[in-house]
């Protein structure tokens, strides 16, 4: 794996020189856009909008929307507005993981220890396991300041880039359903069927089906050939009677 950044953890007084790595990837297929025609890959140009022109790339620049009319930003601008560039992730204070709401997470990168961090590496870590803590930190990353939570994950450290509250929107403009509509019986037959279907998070069996039968599908055609694929099994329609379909549904997995 390639290094995405170089820097330290700063632990109070302690800097950790630290290595992250990319700890995500895509699982979804690379299709390319092509031509039905002669399958001739598909090009984008820059076009203005108003003249149907293309735009060299160096006559591009940048604007923000403002009342209706633009207002161009230089590099100066973007200067300006960065944040200081340093190679520390300035670890602020320490949190409940548990307290973070999965809705902030964004994406996650592995810490690897430089050689004369390791020590003061294997103290943050476990430290981290002991407490129970996750670090709440700061760090640069492509020119842009993130927000981050730093947690352990078996034997190594890693770096979970999490959202500002202002890059999460407001649900007030949407419909809730009254709570007070849910009566007794309803409740309990909810809860009981998802003590029913509890267990505990085994992320294994979770794997991305859609990617692999498309696969399937490509190879069997690579070979002139039609896979055999699942099919889904319909739905029944849902009706009024909540209650009802409770029962149904904690029947249906006491049967199976």
């Amino acid at each position: 794996m390639k290094a995405v950044w170089k820097g330290s953890i700063g632990f109070g007084l302690v800097n950790i020189p630290v290595k992250l790595f990319s700890a995500v990837q895509n699982s979804n297929l690379d299709l390319d856009m092509l031509d039905g025609k002669d399958h001739s890959k598909i090009k984008f140009k820059r076009i203005n909008e108003n003249t149907h022109k293309e735009v060299p790339f160096d006559k591009i620049v940048k604007g923000y929307l403002l009342n209706e009319k633009y207002v161009i930003l230089d590099e100066e601008d973007f200067s300006d507005a960065s944040p200081e560039k340093n190679k520390m992730i300035e670890l602020e204070n320490f949190v409940n993981i548990e307290e973070i709401n999965p809705i902030y997470y964004e994406t996650s990168y592995y810490a690897e220890a430089e050689d004369q961090g390791k020590r003061a590496y294997a103290l943050l870590l476990k430290a981290l396991i002991k407490s129970k803590k996750a670090g709440l930190a700061r760090f640069v990353l492509r020119n842009t300041e993130n927000l981050c939570i730093i947690h352990p994950m078996n034997d190594i450290i890693v770096i979970t880039k999490i959202r500002f509250p202002e890059e999460i929107r407001s649900y007030k403009e949407l419909e809730t359903p009254s709570l007070a509509a849910i009566n007794k019986k309803e409740l309990e037959v909810g809860l009981a069927l998802i003590k029913q279907y509890s267990s505990e998070f085994n992320i294994e069996n979770f794997h991305d089906e859609y990617s692999a039968e498309l696969l399937k599908i490509i190879k069997a055609k690579a070979k002139g050939k039609r896979a055999v694929v699942k099919k889904l099994i319909p739905r029944e329609e849902p009706g009024d009677d909540l209650y009802g379909q409770l029962m149904k549904s904690l029947n249906s997995k006491k049967g199976s």
